[in-house]
């Protein structure tokens, strides 16, 4: 139906607030980054008009551990997609500035990555999450 997908990975050990607050974040990239994806507002009969959506589903799988994390990052980054990463250290910073300079702190091997979204076609989006189930 769509060209490309929208998903969104969590490991599946992390508390529920934090699957919560990473899955937002991670989705405010995605909206930040692709304008296209941007719905219209939404308006009440009343004539009220509200925050519009994203136009596409966002799909959600769970990673059982990092090294399923860590595969799926890999694989996205082979296959050219769009990826946004949220790395366990940022649980502890309170600023953009703090986020940078923790991000900016690891290589991409030493990320303890516990949240991705990848963006782009859909065959390759499966085939770089090929394994992971959706998240329940």
């Amino acid at each position: 139906m769509y060209p490309n997908k929208i998903i969104i990975i969590l490991r599946d050990d992390l508390k529920t607030w934090q699957k919560l607050n990473v899955t937002s974040f991670l989705a405010g990239a995605i909206a930040i980054k692709f304008t296209e994806l941007h719905g219209n507002n939404l308006v009440t009969a009343s004539g009220n008009s509200y925050l519009p959506f994203i136009k596409q589903p966002i799909l959600v799988y769970k990673a059982n551990n990092s090294d399923q994390m860590s595969r799926v990052f890999n694989r996205a980054k082979e296959r050219d997609l769009h990826i946004g990463i949220y790395s366990s250290t940022l649980f502890a910073t309170m600023t953009e500035t703090d986020n940078l300079k923790a991000i900016a702190s690891r290589t991409d091997e030493d990320q303890d990555l516990v949240g991705l979204v990848i963006y782009g076609d859909s065959k390759k989006a499966d085939k770089a999450i090929d394994g992971l189930k959706f998240h329940d």
